[in-house]
């Protein structure tokens, strides 16, 4: 849901995700600690990729050297999310052991790779951050702050929220984040004392007008408490008017995300087509073709003879 504190001259966009992020995470049964990481992952994407005013994809793609040495998530417009992880059962399962499961130990040292698709014809950007026993969240400030250059917050937050039902009490994961940007208008808010000017800046501003609008709405998100992000009862829309009440904020219309998929038994198929004779006889177990979907774990099963002919 995207806002706008004028006064503060802040904008950004806050989510949270429910049962769709529930049925991702459920539906490979990562272990508790994975299950966090993506969840997190998830949500940054949605951040990011909700913000996107054209056709394409954000994709968000970590590779490290860790337990958890690949997380993928990727947003296409306007609503559709999917993701997975790729873990070292035997790594994790002696780090759980250990009770050392933090973030910067399951992802270990690599790269983000935060890329923008706008389809055919075009070139893709993308910007590029070192892992270095960083969280997600401490990657994405990094982020902006070099790539573009925004002063930039981000907050996020992941648990499993117990639900009644028929069948008794279920757990269900829910996530949730806030993401805030100082984007002034006015010239004396352009460069101010407290937000660094950036590479190659060398121009004084200490006699600059004193303005603490981002030292304020620093200090207003670090009164967040990490259950007001994901609490279904409190909502992006409390949360903001809890936040920001005494400035004023506008709330613009939210974006509903599902969790869909993009593969398809024809895309697949077009792919197998690409296949030598040999790829062929090499791909064929038990007399067929078996192809599972990574992100949303659909099997398509192919006969190898309708490739075959057209060898």
């Amino acid at each position: 849901m995207p806002y706008e504190v004028a006064p503060l001259d802040v904008r950004g966009r806050t989510v949270q995700l429910g049962p769709m992020l529930d049925a991702i995470l459920s539906r490979h049964n990562y272990p508790e600690p994975v299950a966090r990481l993506l969840a997190e992952a998830c949500v940054l994407t949605v951040l990011l990729g909700t913000s996107l005013k054209f056709e394409g994809k954000f994709i968000l793609q970590t590779r490290t050297d860790g337990p958890v040495d690949m997380l993928v998530a990727d947003f296409t417009t306007p609503q559709a999310l999917r993701a997975y992880a790729r873990f070292d059962a035997d790594r994790l399962e002696a780090l759980i052991a250990a009770g050392e499961t933090a973030q910067q130990t399951l992802l270990g040292n690599g790269v983000l790779a935060l890329t923008i698709d706008q389809g055919a014809h075009t070139q893709r950007y993308q910007g590029i951050v070192q892992l270095d026993g960083t969280s997600l969240e401490d990657a994405a400030r990094t982020y902006f702050r070099q790539s573009e250059q925004i002063p930039t917050e981000i907050k996020m937050s992941v648990a499993k929220l117990v639900t009644p039902g028929p069948a008794g009490a279920r757990e269900q994961w829910r996530a949730g984040g806030i993401l805030a940007q100082f984007l002034p208008q006015a010239p004396e808010r352009m460069r101010i004392p407290d937000i660094s000017g950036g590479d190659g800046d060398n121009r004084d501003v200490t006699d600059q007008p004193a303005d603490n609008s981002w030292q304020e709405l620093l200090a207003l998100l670090g009164t967040i408490e990490p259950t007001e992000l994901i609490d279904p009862t409190v909502g992006a829309e409390r949360l903001l008017y809890r936040l920001f009440h005494e400035h004023g904020v506008r709330v613009f219309r939210g974006v509903p995300v599902d969790d869909q998929c993009s593969c398809s038994r024809e895309k697949i198929h077009g792919i197998l087509e690409g296949f030598s004779a040999q790829e062929i006889k090499d791909s064929t177990e038990d007399g067929g073709i078996h192809v599972a979907c990574e992100f949303c774990s659909t099997q398509y099963d192919f006969d190898p003879a309708e490739f075959a002919a057209a060898k």
